[in-house]
């Protein structure tokens, strides 16, 4: 990966894992595809490699992430779906070329042709998000937590109780602060 740059945050669900490229929304924000290159680092390490990235194909990245993640956060509250992220969700999905391929395990990968564009790839990520919120998958779609993260996810733990985006960063944080605040209230002098 690049020098410099914040690390990505890996999940299994490709849609939320895209919408997890800007972090800490209600905080300090953390873009983690700054640059078209960076995109492609991105793409590449979830399965779809493309070979290059304009400043337009990102810019149309960045509002499927957003769209993706504003539907989310709503099917997510049991609200309704705003119309205009449905909208570029689907524009998404129905542009690109992109193929399901069974591997040997029996499992579903996404093949892209040698000649995709960024737009192949997206609409990978938009029919990931499709099948999340539409219900098709066995889970639950949540927000985290973390009063300045918020970020959707999808809970596929058995008790669908999940409380963190993720337990190495947000939910990692949240105990770090209790512990050190029971440490404080064990050092105050007894009254």
């Amino acid at each position: 990966m690049r020098a410099g740059l914040p690390d990505f945050r890996l999940g299994n669900v490709l849609a939320t894992t895209f919408t997890g490229t800007l972090s800490e929304r209600h905080g300090a924000a953390v873009e983690r595809i700054p640059t078209p290159d960076r995109l492609v680092d991105w793409l590449a390490l979830n399965g779809l490699a493309v070979d290059s990235c304009t400043t337009a194909q990102l810019d149309l990245a960045r509002e499927l992430r957003e769209s993706i993640h504003a539907a989310a956060t709503a099917a997510a509250i049991q609200d309704a779906l705003p119309a205009s992220a449905v909208q570029v969700i689907n524009d998404c999905s129905v542009q690109g070329r992109a193929a399901a391929v069974l591997t040997p395990e029996g499992k579903r990968q996404w093949r892209l042709s040698p000649a995709s564009s960024v737009e192949d790839a997206l609409s990978v990520i938009a029919a990931d998000a499709i099948s999340v919120i539409a219900g098709e998958r066995d889970g639950k779609l949540a927000l985290c937590a973390s009063p300045t993260c918020q970020a959707a996810f999808f809970d596929t733990s058995q008790s669908r109780t999940r409380k963190w985006c993720d337990m190495n960063t947000c939910g990692n944080r949240q105990k770090k602060a209790r512990f050190h605040a029971n440490q404080r209230k064990n050092l105050r002098p007894a009254e």
